[in-house]
């Protein structure tokens, strides 16, 4: 079982928590914390092995905890997923090759597409696929999206290279639940063509970056990153194959982070206890 707990730091807070938890035998496997002492807030993420069933846990540590406490106590790691795609392969089909294996810590399920191209792929690993025109009526077009994500259970939405801005009206229906891989090291390089601003600006290295999306473009908070070297070299095209692999990478690091409850979210930042 997954314990994660924000609140306002205090002294004491770990002895307290821990205390806690050994007076109703639950045994602490793994335990992370961080304080910020600039904001005052303290984050911790626990994995605790139940020795005994306990339904008042979560109200006992409020007991405890100070009064804006967050608590999310989650018995079972797995989540569900729904991804949305537009034409590009590559981050899509590293999902469903883990979702196939069961090393993605997360069912898909399903995928939601604006064209038809990546249909077959998901035939071929069994997972529904729903094509939604994106016509010219952009608010038709979120709703029908919309109507089908509410057909299925879901934990997060997930942006696998899905080439559409989402209106305010549609990330607020899904506050920190849309995560995005950005194909830039944000926040340089936002918005359409990153690969192209980076190639005229003549940068060094090139990267990729995972985020929760909010209504400020590419602004939304960070979950991971990850770069790697370029040079005069190379051109657009070699800047956006080598891209894609970043961005694979950096994607499948973020979800994972996130499944396992490792992510808190703050001020349009994150912290991150791996």
């Amino acid at each position: 079982m997954i314990i994660v707990i924000q609140c306002t730091d205090r002294v004491g807070l770990v002895a307290a928590i821990s205390g806690l938890l050994a007076q109703k035998q639950f045994n602490i496997i793994s335990m992370h914390e961080h304080v910020d002492n600039t904001a005052n807030l303290f984050f911790m993420r626990l994995e605790v092995d139940k020795t005994i069933d306990d339904e008042r846990i979560e109200d006992d540590l409020r007991d405890i905890l100070p009064n804006n406490a967050i608590i999310k106590i989650n018995p079972a790691a797995q989540k569900k997923i729904i991804v949305l795609v537009t034409k590009e392969y590559h981050c899509l089909a590293d999902i469903l090759v883990r979702n196939y294996f069961n090393t993605l810590g997360a069912s898909v399920q399903c995928v939601i597409g604006n064209h038809e191209t990546l249909q077959d792929i998901c035939k071929r690993f069994d997972v529904p696929f729903f094509y939604v025109e994106a016509g010219n009526d952009k608010a038709e077009f979120e709703q029908q999206v919309i109507n089908t994500i509410q057909n299925h259970d879901y934990d997060y939405l997930v942006l696998a290279k899905f080439m559409r801005i989402l209106s305010h009206d549609f990330v607020s229906r899904f506050p920190m639940q849309i995560i995005n891989i950005h194909h830039s090291f944000l926040p340089a390089f936002a918005g359409a063509s990153p690969y192209r601003q980076a190639y005229e600006r003549g940068v060094k290295l090139i990267g990729a970056t995972a985020h929760y999306v909010t209504d400020e473009l590419d602004e939304g908070p960070i979950i991971a990153q990850q770069i790697i070297p370029a040079n005069h070299s190379l051109t657009v095209a070699d800047m956006v194959k080598a891209g894609k692999e970043i961005e694979t990478a950096v994607l499948a690091k973020a979800l994972k982070l996130v499944f396992d409850d490792r992510v808190f979210v703050y001020k349009n930042k994150t912290v991150v206890l791996e």
